[in-house]
């Protein structure tokens, strides 16, 4: 069977740096961060004590009250960035064949504030199972999805795809290959996270896994530096729209890039720590380059993982290296989580549409906070560091890779007819 060409034609974002697509861009582009002490509840007893939040966003404006009572945050996100998609890419939902139009979403844990406020109260009571009725249905992380089909009526593939930081990024794949098989003309794709509560705060400090910079939180995401003391937590959403060419040829949609591949792995190794050699990396990027049919001399950009974890940014450089040889010191690596923070399960989809406005823009967005160099770190990588560099791009690669040691890459290339 042929494969069907696949494109993106629309994308919305809603991020800590941008509450949509353009503001996201020039938050990209001027290396901003989005890091700064919680707002959404005391913090006086947590060892981390700021994050990168949404804001300067009325959700009222958007939502009315009934809806922000039935709708976790997770998913309100991801109903904002879907929109933005959607309208972007200009598809007429009066025409366009429902049955042929999916959504599927990424979220690596879905309505945990909704979760954590339930067992709280039902903690202060007497026993009696005194739950509210929209618990379930605003907690479960498929419910992201099955909102955004229900609002625009879209009845073909539904549901969540989980496999913590690289949910979105295996949503992107699944969609890539349904409409690569022509079982769906459009996919709406991306992924939400929205666990910037006490419960994921607390859980993560407790595994030390969170920057504890907490003098100067604006620095604390800083992939590569020598000094770096783990991720600082992110919330939010991103949305592609991904189209069968000739459909969106026959509509006149623009197109921002086409997504030429994807591939999946597993370290195998350890729950939280990636594999000190980074083989389940390596994996996943051969995987990736081979589905695509890329050569990885061809690659000109990679967005990398890049948390700001000592052991997790140098084995992803190490893995780069390997796969890339004599190339990896001409590709430009940055990691966009040292201005976004890390969105968990909308990692992928955010990190993706910043490979695709890096193409669109000539200009590789900076890996922002580094001041000491890492002696474990090749110096001949260029990583992109403080300022933004102009480029022509491509070829651009996206990294995500999750707990349970899930490795997902997806490579888009520049629209050629």
């Amino acid at each position: 069977m042929e494969l069907k060409r696949v494109v993106v034609t629309g994308l919305g974002a809603l991020t800590p740096i941008g509450n949509n697509i353009q503001e996201y861009w020039e938050g990209l582009s001027q290396g901003r961060s989005g890091a700064a002490p919680i707002t959404y509840y005391n913090t006086e007893k947590f060892k981390t004590k700021f994050a990168c939040e949404i804001k300067n966003f009325d959700f009222s404006s958007y939502f009315d009250r009934k809806e922000i009572r039935r709708l976790d945050k997770f998913t309100q996100y991801a109903l904002i960035a879907s929109d933005e998609a959607i309208k972007d890419s200009e598809i007429n939902l009066e025409t366009v064949d429902k049955y042929r139009v999916g959504v599927i979403w990424g979220a690596g844990i879905g309505g945990l504030e909704t979760f954590q406020n339930e067992v709280v109260n039902y903690a202060k009571g007497d026993g009696t199972p005194r739950f509210n009725p929209f618990f379930i249905p605003k907690m479960i992380a498929d419910i992201a999805p099955g909102n955004i089909s229900i609002k625009h009526g879209f009845m073909g593939p539904n549901y969540t795809t989980v496999s913590a930081c690289a949910s979105s990024a295996n949503a992107i794949i699944d969609a890539l290959n349904y409409i690569r098989m022509g079982y769906s003309d459009i996919i709406v794709t991306g992924g939400s996270e929205a666990a910037v509560t006490e419960a994921g705060m607390g859980g993560f400090n407790a595994m030390h896994a969170l920057s504890t910079r907490n003098d100067h939180p604006e620095t604390a995401s800083r992939p590569f530096d020598a000094t770096r003391d783990g991720f600082v937590l992110g919330e939010g959403a991103g949305a592609l729209i991904l189209e069968e060419y000739e459909h969106a040829k026959a509509r006149g949609a623009k197109i921002y890039a086409e997504v030429a591949g994807g591939g999946l792995s597993s370290d195998a190794y350890h729950m939280t720590a990636p594999h000190p050699d980074g083989i389940g990396v390596i994996a996943v990027m051969k995987n990736c380059l081979r589905n695509a049919g890329i050569k990885p001399e061809e690659v000109d950009a990679i967005n990398t993982h890049g948390t700001s974890t000592p052991l997790g940014d140098v084995a992803e450089l190490k893995a780069i290296k390997e796969v890339f040889g004599k190339h990896a010191k001409d590709i430009n690596i940055n990691s966009t989580k040292s201005m976004t923070g890390h969105l968990l399960g909308a990692a992928g989809a955010i990190e993706a549409i910043a490979s695709i406005l890096a193409m669109k823009n000539s200009l590789i967005p900076p890996t922002i906070n580094h001041e000491t160099v890492d002696e474990n770190i090749d110096a001949e990588l260029n990583l992109t560091l403080n300022e933004a560099q102009k480029r022509n791009v491509n070829v651009a690669m996206s990294n995500t890779f999750g707990f349970g040691g899930h490795n997902a890459c997806v490579i888009f290339k520049s629209f050629q007819e």
